[in-house]
């Protein structure tokens, strides 16, 4: 099987896609260039004394070519250690699907993104003091900035484009 089918059949039937009510950590990034935004939710577990990712989940607006890569890469990080889990390249979590066209690595590039966010985020949570739980932040609409509603519909207001990634560290 290519590619292009794995990817297709990756699209066909996400796994761990939506929001993970109970997650320890979540992380996000956006590509200004394209639109796309990727959020990423991780439970850790511990196995033989070590802490290990239980399971991920992820939310995307974005091109089939990224919800098939953080599909492929919510499964491969089940098991692994969070050192294991950094030390991942965006190649290698696309790894299940094949070498990704050129104009699509940008794609990989945001599941990576988005799991060194959640991962940085959940090391400073580790090392900050205990504190009461904030508010929701609410699903990945709200990412975008102030969502006013009116007459009924969303109004999504984006700040003003710029060369850097949006991320949530």
């Amino acid at each position: 099987m290519n590619t292009e089918e794995k990817i297709q059949q990756a699209i066909a039937n996400p796994r761990n896609m939506g929001e993970m009510a109970d997650a320890d950590a979540v992380g996000m990034v956006g590509n200004p260039d394209c639109g796309d935004m990727l959020r990423m939710w991780i439970k850790f577990g511990e196995k033989d004394g070590r802490k290990i990712i239980d399971r991920a989940s992820f939310q995307s607006f974005g091109c089939q070519t990224a919800i098939a890569v953080a599909s492929v890469a919510t499964e491969m990080l089940r098991g692994k250690t969070v050192d294991e889990a950094k030390s991942l390249s965006s190649t290698e979590l696309a790894e299940d699907l094949g070498p990704l066209p050129p104009m699509k690595i940008h794609c990989g590039q945001m599941v990576e993104g988005a799991l060194r966010s959640a991962l940085e985020a959940e090391e400073k949570e580790a090392l900050a003091p205990a504190k009461a739980p904030g508010p929701d932040p609410g699903n990945l609409i709200h990412s975008f900035g102030s969502a006013p509603k009116q007459a009924g519909k969303l109004k999504v207001i984006l700040d003003p484009p710029s060369n850097e990634p949006i991320t949530n560290s």
